[in-house]
């Protein structure tokens, strides 16, 4: 879905940066071609300012999507979802990212959540990044307790998985 809808845009980088940015945010477009996280609005030139871009290309690009039915019911849809990961070292939580071989193979959440349940820690938040929008996706979870090394080798033991951090 990513690339269809890049695709889009694929006359206009910077156009294409501000898309990439209202997906990477969660941030949606209201009515007005307003760029929106719920009912709060983000000024064009601050997200022009962020992706080094005019302002006129965010308010192009808003446009775009409002004439668009499939890119409107998209981007009048989507919200964020606040992630803990920034936040583990001062709320005294544990990351761990995985990366694996193969993103499309069923199952690598529940095995590696799985895991981590069966040594009874608890886990706060799971983030799986998508493999359309993003070129090496991750798997990270952030959990009450670190993780004690024995588990983590079992982890790194999944036959699909690439590299872990902690």
């Amino acid at each position: 879905m990513f690339d269809e809808i890049m695709e889009k845009f694929e006359g206009s980088p910077s156009q294409q940066a501000v898309i990439r940015l209202l997906l990477e945010r969660g941030f949606s477009v209201n009515d007005e071609g307003r760029v929106v996280s719920g009912g709060i609005e983000i000024p064009n030139t601050g997200i022009a300012r962020e992706i080094d871009v005019d302002r006129r290309v965010v308010d192009s690009t808003t446009d775009a999507i409002l004439d668009d039915p499939e890119l409107r019911r998209i981007f009048q849809n989507i919200t964020a979802i606040p992630s803990l990961m920034d936040l583990a070292p001062v709320l005294d939580l544990a990351v761990l990212t995985v990366w694996v071989d193969d993103e499309t193979e069923s199952g690598i959440v529940a095995d590696v959540t799985g895991t981590i349940a069966d040594h009874d820690i608890s886990i706060r938040q799971v983030i799986s990044e998508d493999p359309e929008f993003v070129d090496d996706p991750k798997l990270y979870v952030i959990t009450d307790a670190s993780l004690p090394g024995d588990l983590l080798v079992e982890i790194r033991e999944l036959p699909y998985v690439r590299r872990l951090e902690f």
